[in-house]
């Protein structure tokens, strides 16, 4: 590895703020970026790293999918790309990666409460949009329930 490949990281929740302000909560009411699920116990976070600069994150708590009784589901959160590497592909290799572990961890589902503008992200990785459209409380942005069925070893 050169350093200036793209590189899949666990990380530690205070490490993925940075990119959840920037992107997550740029020109929303709230600039909020610690989610009481950020220290629940099996929460991981993911990053993608380029050399020493944190460039995508994610956040993934197993929680139950109300729709899925029994399956067992984890949600992902705080997917956020620095904003000038958007649409280059490092969003879906950290949902990819992402996904993989989450099955290999016994995970039958992911689910998300995804922005409606990046529907069609989540679609293009296997993800399907789950019922009616809602406005989201603290971004004020409307968004879909997305879900992917994740095939366990």
């Amino acid at each position: 590895m050169t350093g200036n490949e793209p590189e899949v990281v666990e990380v530690a929740a205070h490490e993925t703020h940075p990119l959840r302000l920037a992107v997550l909560r740029r020109d929303t009411p709230t600039k909020e970026v610690v989610f009481a699920e950020d220290s629940w116990p099996g929460t991981v976070h993911l990053a993608v790293r380029i050399g020493d600069e944190l460039v995508a994150t994610s956040s993934w708590v197993p929680r139950d999918h109300d729709a899925t009784p029994g399956v067992h589901a984890v949600q992902l959160r705080g997917m956020a790309t620095a904003n000038h590497l958007q649409g280059t592909g490092l969003g879906g290799l950290l949902v990819e990666e992402g996904c993989g572990r989450m099955a290999a961890s016994g995970f039958g589902l992911v689910w998300a409460r995804a922005r409606d503008a990046a529907l069609g992200f989540y679609e293009r990785h296997g993800f399907v949009v789950e019922g009616d459209g809602f406005i989201d409380g603290p971004t004020q942005l409307p968004h879909h329930l997305v879900v992917r069925r994740l095939a366990t070893s």
